[in-house]
């Protein structure tokens, strides 16, 4: 199996400077989508792992989580694509949880539910901490220069090695850099051959 696990917000979607909320505030990023389709399209099976602290925090509950979450799936269908499940942390950062990103709970927790070694998964987000998280777990990590990583953008190109930890010294070893998702999708694809 082929299996891909992405960040949501800022990966997926736009990020804000709070929170992601309500549906209306959901806006997949140009491009997003149509990515996840062609993924889907080589025969790549594709997670969320998502941070909601929101939830834990008390700035919105469950249903809106889960609204939010059906109008992304319905604009991902519009498009062809499909997300196979969303694995999410509610926790606030006090909590100490094991599944709140960069720990990488939320990645074992795929792993084991989908039957997959993590280290033949690839994983990708705009947020360090994903990247950190997906590492610890023992994935094959890319930073998408999208939401908190853009200020990276035209820095890296599609780096890796040396040149990437030079930029960025906070990642992982091997982590590979991609200017958006529509970009790491087309790197992913042109490695292997599709199912």
């Amino acid at each position: 199996m082929k299996l891909l696990i992405l960040d949501r917000d800022g990966t997926l979607n736009r990020s804000r400077d709070d929170y992601v909320a309500s549906p209306e505030e959901w806006e997949p990023l140009p491009g997003a989508l149509e990515a996840v389709a062609r993924l889907n399209q080589g025969g790549w099976r594709v997670v969320l792992a998502t941070n909601q602290s929101g939830i834990g925090r008390g700035l919105f509950d469950m249903a809106s989580l889960n609204a939010i979450h059906l109008k992304m799936h319905r604009l991902l269908a519009a498009v062809g694509a499909r997300v196979e499940a969303v694995f999410f942390c509610p926790h606030a950062p006090e909590d100490v949880c094991a599944c709140r990103k960069p720990a990488p709970g939320l990645f074992t927790q795929i792993g084991s539910r989908f039957g997959v070694p993590l280290a033949q998964v690839h994983a990708a987000g705009n947020a360090m901490r994903h990247v950190r998280a997906a590492a610890a777990a023992g994935c094959q990590t890319h930073l998408l220069m999208t939401g908190k990583s853009e200020h990276l953008r035209g820095r890296l190109g599609e780096a890796s090695g040396a040149d990437l930890a030079a930029l960025a010294p906070d990642l992982p070893p091997g982590t590979r850099a991609h200017d958006d998702l529509g970009a790491f999708a087309d790197w992913l694809l042109m490695q292997q051959p599709a199912n």
